[in-house]
């Protein structure tokens, strides 16, 4: 089995937030990585938000001219081959990383279709479901707007839920009112965690964490400017609330400074970003050395499942509400969460099939 093609098209889709439904749901932008071989098998990657047309390019002239002829099994070798490429020097990052990922994650799909078995059975087929929490909590919620839609997540079986801070115009204190009066509107059963996405500094991090320390705040996922190892660890030094990272550089080289400054709680990688499916294999092995619960974060999706379900110290997915009415359009019976769980497709690779029409009323052209 030979790489015949690879071809990377980037695409546009409608999302809307419940209640504010003039208001997007996360970014819209996709790029769609398709990796066929000459015995017909298709598997499909993706990844997302940042320089899209930058990241088709690279697929497109850089990254197809190297693949095409390799066995797509073959992943180490692939890998070999295409590291001088991305980065002649050092780690991998931005568009350079988002088309390894794309790439990655189309072979793992062609790989697992081939074989007959889900990436989740791949990496080790630890269950064939994950649990899931859901990113509901957006700035442009006000309180009562968060109430009521944390009631109706609830109401659909739901019972893990994660907002956003530093999103508020009044700063921290602001943001720990938000949360509190969530805490205080659904009681203690519901799981809430933070999201912070790299806005925060130190200071400010710090005094959030302790306005909400008796809130029982599951995680603080990433905390601070550029998630700066040495200012995580002196966080995580003077807060009881776990921390968690990964959703943006989630490779293994990050994790390994992140676990050398004792700065971690709790891995998050996502394979759109970090490098792909084969990368975030290489966190979880590590995540697994250092006793550390391995999650997702950053809307990977029907991706992210496979390896939180797949290894044993896998815990909680993510259904992100964006991103969720992304897939329900790209993909045919995209699978869906049922009463906080998800279980993984019964179909090989990731599960999923396109739906062709979607992709080609969402295709943005070059010149769009």
């Amino acid at each position: 089995m030979k790489i015949s093609d690879v071809r990377a098209s980037v695409h546009r889709f409608e999302t809307r937030l419940p209640l504010i439904h003039n208001r997007p749901a996360g970014d819209p932008m996709r790029v769609c990585c398709e990796v066929e071989t000459d015995e017909g098998h298709i598997g499909v990657g993706m990844s997302a938000r940042f320089l899209c047309h930058g990241v088709a390019a690279c697929v497109n002239h850089h990254l197809r001219p190297a693949l095409v002829g390799m066995d797509p099994r073959n992943l180490e070798a692939i890998h070999a081959r295409l590291q001088p490429i991305v980065s002649e020097r050092g780690q991998a990052s931005g568009i350079n990383l988002a088309a390894l990922s794309c790439v990655d994650l189309g072979l793992w799909d062609l790989i697992g279709k081939a074989a007959g078995r889900s990436v989740a059975q791949l990496l080790g087929g630890h269950r064939d479901h994950a649990d899931v929490y859901v990113t509901f909590g957006f700035g442009a919620y006000d309180r009562d707007q968060l109430v009521a839609v944390a009631r109706d997540l609830i109401a659909r079986g739901h019972s893990r839920l994660k907002m956003l801070v530093g999103v508020a115009p009044g700063g921290i204190r602001e943001d720990a009112e938000r949360v509190r009066h969530l805490r205080e509107a659904l009681g203690e059963d519901v799981l809430i965690a933070i999201d912070a996405n790299e806005s925060l500094g130190l200071e400010d991090a710090l005094q959030l964490a302790r306005m909400l320390e008796d809130c029982g705040i599951a995680w603080f996922e990433d905390p601070l400017h550029r998630n700066d190892p040495r200012d995580m660890r002196l966080l995580r030094q003077r807060t009881s609330i776990p921390l968690s990272a990964g959703q943006m550089d989630g490779h293994s080289e990050r994790f390994r400074h992140f676990l050398e400054h004792d700065a971690i709680d709790i891995f998050m990688p996502n394979s759109l970003f970090n490098g792909g499916m084969t990368e975030t294999r290489r966190v979880a092995h590590l995540a697994q050395i250092y006793n550390r619960p391995l999650s997702d974060a950053g809307g990977g999706g029907i991706y992210c499942l496979h390896h939180v379900a797949g290894f044993r110290n896998g815990t909680l997915a993510e259904v992100h509400l964006g991103v969720e009415q992304v897939e329900r359009q790209v993909f045919e019976h995209a699978p869906e969460a049922v009463n906080g769980r998800m279980h993984v497709p019964d179909a090989p690779g990731f599960g999923v099939t396109v739906d062709r029409d979607a992709l080609k009323d969402s295709l943005v052209r070059g010149d769009d």
